[in-house]
């Protein structure tokens, strides 16, 4: 039974080997760079009830994590977030991800964020159908935004309103 609870500070260093095999092989983010586990404590210590960041623990070994930010800095913005999850590959097509995606909007939910954002890099269906299960619109796609293992990457915008 996976365990979706609050991200410590000894998660670190597996929620960057999760992050990473994107970094190095995949478009789920555009950084380049792998990253370590420092790249990550700041989110241990949310600045605002929207920030939240979430693991799924599976028998004591983190197998994915989700974590809300804010969408832009300007004060306008407070009640929106923008939205991340990533998972071990053996985490995935277990219902792992919506289960701990849910976990995440619920905090949203109950910390009063009205609107929730989420990038997907294209083609990425099993992201898209991840979303629209959860509550989610398409509201947009931008156009060759990234360029990233040697091709142009397309991203899609998706939009959740509480």
């Amino acid at each position: 039974m996976t365990e979706i609870r609050p991200a410590r500070a000894d998660d670190l260093a597996t929620v960057a080997a999760i992050y990473n095999v994107e970094v190095e092989g995949g478009v789920g983010t555009f950084d380049t760079e792998p990253k370590g586990p420092e790249h990550f404590a700041h989110r241990l210590v949310p600045s605002d009830p929207g920030d939240v960041f979430l693991v799924a623990d599976d028998a004591g070994t983190v197998v994915g994590f989700a974590y809300s930010g804010p969408f832009r800095p300007r004060p306008a913005y407070a009640a929106t977030r923008e939205t991340s999850i990533y998972l071990a590959a053996a985490a995935r097509g277990r219902g792992v991800g919506r289960t701990l995606y849910a976990a995440l909007l619920d905090r949203l939910d109950e910390a009063g964020v009205h609107t929730t954002m989420a990038v997907i890099a294209l083609p990425n269906d099993a992201s898209e159908a991840l979303h629209r299960s959860l509550g989610f619109e398409r509201v947009g796609v931008l156009r060759e935004v990234g360029r990233k293992l040697g091709r142009w990457v397309d991203t899609a915008w998706w939009q959740r309103l509480c």
